[in-house]
């Protein structure tokens, strides 16, 4: 994607925090001879052989699951908070404008099968079940329940180029920026609120 300079994020471990805090993204690749895209949970974790990895899975019914094999190059799109900045907050005439942060991850797609699949299931359901009362646990789960897993079709990303753009007003100066900020956390609006802890953060960072 394009990314003025000014906007680029290229810190690994601020990258690697948001993808793992913003992990329902859009998997997209050619399926079909056309552009297709999914809505899926892509989970960043290391394989059983140690490497970093996107975990993924589809319903055998969705084609893009059958494309993997001759198309194995894929774009997983992750769109963090984004909130529109009223021109009106500036202490100057200017253009509205809008804040948000995104990562990008192209990467090359596996299918996984057997004991990989099931360590990919099991870190899934073990991240989202950690705040349950009663967490589920697929060890725990029935045969005949766990016979639902072959109704999908599993696999991993080796990740080949990250894109990370954070657009948080770091073109203003401290005056308009804390003006913004003021205004956005002003808001009943939690996209609202996650930017200006956003921008709060990027300018201390930069100080």
């Amino acid at each position: 994607m394009y990314i003025p300079e000014l906007y680029k994020n290229e810190n690994p471990e601020d990258i690697k925090n948001f993808l793992r805090n913003s992990s329902f993204g859009i998997l997209v690749n050619q399926t079909e001879g056309k552009l297709w895209g999914t809505h899926i949970p892509l989970e960043l974790e290391t394989n059983l052989q140690g490497k970093e990895v996107l975990f993924g899975h589809l319903s055998k019914e969705n084609p893009q699951g059958n494309s993997f094999e001759n198309n194995k190059e894929v774009l997983a799109i992750f769109s963090g908070p984004h909130t529109y900045i009223s021109s009106s907050w500036y202490d100057h005439e200017n253009v509205p404008t809008w804040n948000y942060l995104a990562v990008h991850v192209y990467g090359k797609v596996r299918i996984i099968e057997g004991e990989e699949m099931l360590f990919a299931m099991k870190k899934l359901v073990d991240k989202y079940e950690a705040a349950s009362k009663n967490p589920v646990r697929l060890e725990n789960l029935s045969a005949g329940t766990m016979k639902q897993i072959n109704g999908i079709v599993a696999f991993e990303i080796e990740i080949t180029e990250i894109q990370a753009v954070k657009k948080l007003s770091q073109n203003r100066d401290d005056k308009n920026h804390n003006a913004i900020i003021s205004e956005l956390e002003s808001q009943n609006d939690n996209n609202a609120k996650a930017i200006a802890a956003a921008m709060k953060t990027e300018r201390k960072g930069l100080s």
